[in-house]
């Protein structure tokens, strides 16, 4: 498996987090813990595991003696937000409680960034597409390659915005840019992320790794204010609205129709 081999070397580092994920790469160097997404063979898609399993990362490098958190993605891909299959499987309970199940999973997912106590950093290292986006306003810093984009083709599934991206993308680029992105599924590319303040700073993909490692081992001897800490209670009131929209959306029609004309479409490839 693509990453595999890397997994005990991680795990067998004296500074390194002694727990191991099926999912995650996690390590923790110059004072700076790495939550690397380790599904490069479906292009870091996120599974119920994989929320789980990032919900304990960030709990666990949130307590560490690190001082600020990098999430990145292994191989080619950032991460290519949900995967589809969590919506295929017959729930026992059926399709409601796993909506529900789901909206609480996501709830609590998206909360664990709104709580976290440290400088988060999001190092995009490719393409990110839905839920991996709508997150990033709530990450302090976030480096780009020039390879990566930015897409949330919601509405193309019949779904709505999360990770506090309804309130956030507003603020930070305007009601018409935001507006293009979550309802018009408008794909950025790192210029344009950049350009309307998802993105700090934009890196050759020659030289992204080396020069933001330099950057981040920089910043880890800064002193820290952080700014999702003012408006946590608003943050919170916001997760929980944009969860229950969401819930009712996976509920729908429309919304299982997209998914199944994603599949069919996905078959003849």
């Amino acid at each position: 498996r693509p990453g595999g081999k890397e997994a005990p070397a991680v795990a067998a580092q004296p500074t390194g987090s002694t727990k191991s994920f099926q999912t995650l790469l996690i390590s923790t160097e110059d004072n700076i813990t790495t939550i690397r997404l380790n599904r490069p063979e479906k292009k870091n898609a996120i599974t119920a595991e994989m929320y789980n399993e990032l919900i304990e990362a960030l709990d666990l490098a949130g307590k560490d003696d690190s001082v600020i958190t990098a999430i990145t993605g292994s191989g080619d891909y950032y991460c290519s937000g949900n995967d589809l299959n969590n919506f295929t499987k017959s729930p026992e309970g059926g399709v409601e409680k796993m909506a529900k199940d789901a909206g609480q999973l996501l709830r609590r997912y998206v909360k664990a960034y709104i709580d976290f106590p440290k400088p988060l950093i999001g190092v995009i290292n490719g393409p990110a597409v839905g839920v991996s986006v709508t997150l990033l306003g709530l990450f302090d810093v976030v480096y780009a390659t020039e390879r990566a984009t930015f897409h949330t083709p919601f509405s193309q599934l019949g779904q709505s915005p999360e990770g506090c991206s309804s309130y956030l993308f507003p603020k930070m680029m305007g009601a018409a840019k935001a507006s293009e992105m979550l309802l018009f599924n408008k794909k950025l590319t790192a210029a344009q992320a950049c350009e309307v303040g998802l993105v700090t700073e934009v890196f050759p993909e020659s030289s992204f790794q080396s020069e933001v490692w330099t950057r981040l081992k920089a910043y880890a001897k800064l002193p820290r204010n952080l700014i999702r800490a003012v408006e946590k209670e608003k943050l919170y009131a916001i997760n929980d609205a944009e969860v229950e929209r969401l819930v009712e959306r996976w509920l729908s029609d429309e919304c299982m129709q997209a998914i199944m004309s994603f599949f069919q479409a996905k078959s003849k490839l």
